[in-house]
């Protein structure tokens, strides 16, 4: 798969396109790719996607805006597992903001992008103003002042009684139902990160955890959970983690990532962690001292086990894993 910052193509050539934040890449954009990819096949040109960094609402509200559900590079990763064939990461400032939707079409998806077959999302506006819509680039492709090109709109996506979308899988991770977000997904929530070095106050504690600066910020939830860590291609292992600020030792600003192996030995320092989230244990929370925090992290670490499998065996080799805590 090959990326590109911007709108230009190296050649003049036609390309099958769907444009979206794809936020989470959840089942109802899983659809639109796969059949964004097998139009592409059909007209033997490349499948491209568009999509924005940062998401436009994140530029416009920075303070409101939701939480994300997936960085830049989970969204590539899923683009290429998809089969997507080119993608167009395009910097969403005031400069492409500014784009009228007559300007859109031309600059970006005739001239830019040369689009033989567009295919969005049935609920995509877009241009200054939100005034472009399906209507408008059905008009676009069919005028001769464009290149010409096809305009598609894929239906929402619906499980149950509800449209599959990324605010309801954020609402559902919020209010702790993984169930329900693992089936609007696809698979559970997850997130991937480098494991970098800290102060080591895990080790201290009894518990030592492999730390992940965490990019969504802020994250879609915080609390403690029981997880499903994977290292490379290796087989997942059981764990309990926590995600948020830290408030008992040193309130940072940025969200953490800190995860406990059970049973685990090793040293996982710089390897990238896939960390998936199966089940809420409880809410962050502030205690009086490391003491409290030690007793309850013990706790966690035996509902995380409980929840995993009581036939786990009970932790006994603590000072034997070899990860530190990170520092923010």
């Amino acid at each position: 798969m090959l990326v590109f910052r911007g709108f230009r193509r190296s050649v003049a050539a036609s390309t099958v396109l769907t444009i979206g934040n794809f936020d989470g890449v959840h089942r109802g954009h899983q659809a639109l790719l796969a059949h964004l990819i097998a139009t592409a096949r059909g007209y033997g040109l490349p499948a491209a996607v568009m999509t924005f960094e940062p998401h436009p609402r994140e530029f416009f509200s920075p303070d409101t805006a939701p939480a994300r559900l997936s960085t830049l590079r989970e969204k590539l990763e899923a683009f290429a597992a998809a089969g997507v064939d080119e993608v167009y990461a395009v910097r969403f400032n005031d400069a492409f903001a500014a784009h009228s939707a007559p300007a859109f079409a031309r600059e970006v998806l005739s001239d830019g992008l040369h689009v033989r077959h567009l295919i969005i999302g049935d609920d995509f506006r877009f241009g200054a103003g939100r005034q472009g819509d399906f209507a408008f680039l059905q008009a676009a492709g069919r005028s001769p002042d464009f290149a010409g090109f096809e305009v598609e709109a894929m239906p929402t996506v619906v499980q149950g009684a509800e449209r599959v979308s990324s605010s309801a899988i954020r609402a559902a991770l919020a209010a702790g139902d993984f169930a329900k977000a693992e089936t609007f997904l696809g698979h559970p929530y997850a997130i991937a990160g480098q494991v970098v070095h800290g102060r080591k106050l895990g080790r201290q504690l009894g518990f030592a955890t492999a730390n992940i600066r965490i990019r969504h910020n802020p994250p879609p939830m915080q609390g403690v959970f029981a997880v499903q860590v994977t290292v490379g291609d290796n087989a997942p292992l059981p764990g309990v983690a926590n995600l948020g600020l830290r408030p008992t030792i040193a309130q940072t600003i940025a969200p953490l990532l800190e995860v406990h192996l059970l049973d685990f030995t090793g040293n996982l320092y710089g390897t990238h962690l896939h960390v998936a989230f199966l089940h809420k244990l409880r809410d962050e929370m502030k205690f009086a001292d490391l003491a409290a925090l030690k007793q309850q992290i013990a706790r966690d670490a035996l509902a995380a086990r409980t929840f995993f499998s009581p036939a786990l065996p009970s932790e006994s080799s603590n000072s034997q894993n070899s990860l530190s805590i990170c520092h923010g």
